[in-house]
């Protein structure tokens, strides 16, 4: 794993150009206006306490209300039961309020806010409302396109309620979290554009953070992937998520992502 870190560090200091569509984290630039994209997400994970992996499918719809305003949904499928159950869905927006352009460069800043609902059982630490707990998150997220060199950064505020209708969130446990991530993304390919229609491959890297704040227990984990957008309408994400260190109880921290994704634009012409 050390040698893969090395590696895609390498590529993101001699790179020189990059896209701001991260893999499992959101930038603060939004989707087009009057845009359609569906994704679908899955990921498979190794269980650390019992035999098997913990595979999940997340459908996803995003729409763009306008240039500063997005809405997404999403649901939850997974195999906790031995079997495919829809255990729970999310609903994301996420409004542009700060955003400035220069010629090779440009700024934005976004507040975002997220409710989930969830009916599986409560099995770690770890607060996570995309696919685990009931709860809502909000927060803000900024992010700088120097020459085409990609760079986010976010923090929110996590909290967890009960998974109603049989699982209560543990008491002795902190029900809240700060969150906070940094992602990287270049260009590898093509080298100069001649049009639209051109494959791009993009490398990330992206660290992934959280603090309960009830007990100061924490986890950081590091999400090198490969995507590939293709015609600028379809993409598909390759990722490996790797745990860095934790003190806290997690299921299933280290896995592969695996998203495809199709953009409609110009919807509301």
């Amino acid at each position: 794993m050390r040698k893969l870190v090395i590696v895609f560090t390498l590529f993101f200091i001699q790179g020189i150009t990059a896209q701001e569509l991260f893999v499992v984290t959101d930038p603060a630039s939004n989707v087009p206006a009057g845009s359609l994209g569906i994704r679908l997400g899955q990921s498979i994970f190794k269980e650390q306490f019992k035999p098997g992996y913990s595979y999940h499918l997340m459908p996803e719809v995003t729409f763009g209300i306008n240039k500063n305003l997005m809405v997404r949904t999403s649901m939850f499928v997974s195999n906790r039961s031995n079997q495919l159950v829809t255990e729970g869905a999310s609903f994301y927006t996420k409004y542009r309020f700060l955003s400035t352009d220069d010629l090779h460069s440009h700024f934005r800043m976004a507040a975002f806010g997220r409710y989930s609902f969830n009916n599986a059982d409560i099995h770690q630490e770890q607060i996570e409302i995309m696919g685990h707990n009931t709860g809502f998150e909000t927060g803000i997220v900024a992010t700088q396109l120097i020459k085409k060199v990609a760079i986010s950064a976010s923090v929110s505020f996590e909290k967890a309620l009960d998974n109603k209708p049989d699982y209560r969130f543990p008491e002795t446990q902190s029900d809240n979290a700060t969150n906070y991530t940094v992602s990287l993304g270049r260009l590898m390919y093509p080298k100069k554009y001649t049009n639209f229609k051109q494959t791009n491959i993009n490398t990330m890297l992206e660290f992934v953070g959280q603090t309960l704040n009830e007990n100061g227990k924490s986890y950081l984990d590091i999400v090198p992937s490969i995507q590939f957008i293709i015609n600028s309408q379809a993409r598909i994400d390759v990722a490996y998520r790797q745990e860095l260190y934790s003190s806290m109880l997690r299921s299933a921290p280290n896995g592969f992502y695996l998203n495809l994704e199709y953009n409609f634009f110009n919807l509301l012409k």
